[in-house]
């Protein structure tokens, strides 16, 4: 039997991250737990996280996988550094990826991340860029309304028009020529921000970086699949109704037979 990519988040952002590996490896199978009885996860403590991303990772680990993709920037960011010294299986998290691309792109040498409460209290983004080139300047902005506009579909108008132009102001500000958008929700948001923020910031989706990285990596350790029937497995810890109407929203198309698992 196969083994699959595992991919979690605390609930649907991190099907972004999934729509990407499904387009750069077609051939894969690939297993996605949302965490959707604990979500959100950018308003909990650390320890919290670290917790519940353990279980996550268990989890995923008796469905077979080869490597799991930490698609939540809230797990990443609090929970990863610990977590790769104890686990023998490939992790990937999406802060790394982001990091890097923004580095490459800047032109000016400032640089904005936008995300949850939790990954900006963390401040990783920063030390990730500060690693790569202490020269930059960041600035960083939480925008904790973006998660619930976003997965009630609120993707344009006049409330989050309004909500957005707010929490980039402080950007527009600091002059940055790239911003990384630093949740899984926000690429959903890309028109809207690209507007406020004009044509000449790039915008940085590490979904695509953190796609990238799993195939660099698999192709590193001789596990990619070269063909057969890719199959795709979707679990959740709740509400599994929920999760399929906006499944199709962050994935680009519907998403059935969604288990519910108790006690991960």
């Amino acid at each position: 039997m196969k083994k699959a990519i595992g991919v979690f988040d605390s609930g649907v952002g991190g099907l972004t991250v999934t729509r990407e590996l499904i387009a750069q490896l077609p051939n894969e199978d690939i297993v996605y737990f949302g965490d959707t009885a604990r979500v959100p996860y950018g308003i909990k403590s650390k320890e919290t996280v670290i917790r519940f991303t353990i279980e996550n990772i268990l989890f995923l680990l008796k469905q077979n996988v080869k490597l799991i993709c930490v698609a939540c920037n809230t797990a990443s960011s609090c929970a990863l550094p610990v977590l790769k010294k104890n686990f023998r299986v490939p992790l990937v998290g999406v802060i790394s990826p982001g990091a890097r691309e923004a580095v490459y792109a800047t032109r000016n040498k400032r640089i904005g991340v936008i995300g949850t409460k939790g990954t900006i209290k963390s401040r990783t983004y920063e030390t990730e860029i500060r690693q790569l080139d202490p020269e930059i300047k960041i600035t960083a902005v939480a925008c904790p309304l973006f998660v619930p506009l976003v997965e009630e579909g609120w993707l344009e108008g006049g409330v989050v028009e309004e909500v957005a132009r707010r929490y980039l102001e402080p950007l527009k500000k600091a002059k940055v020529d790239t911003l990384i958008l630093g949740c899984t929700h926000y690429p959903l948001l890309k028109p809207i921000i690209r507007r406020i923020m004009g044509k000449e910031v790039t915008l940085i989706d590490s979904a695509k970086q953190v796609a990238i990285e799993v195939k660099k990596i698999l192709d590193q350790e001789g596990l990619l699949n070269k063909n057969g029937r890719p199959q795709h497995r979707f679990y959740v810890s709740d509400n599994p109704e929920w999760f399929s109407g906006l499944a199709k929203r962050f994935l680009g198309r519907p998403v059935k037979n969604i288990k519910k698992v108790n006690n991960v």
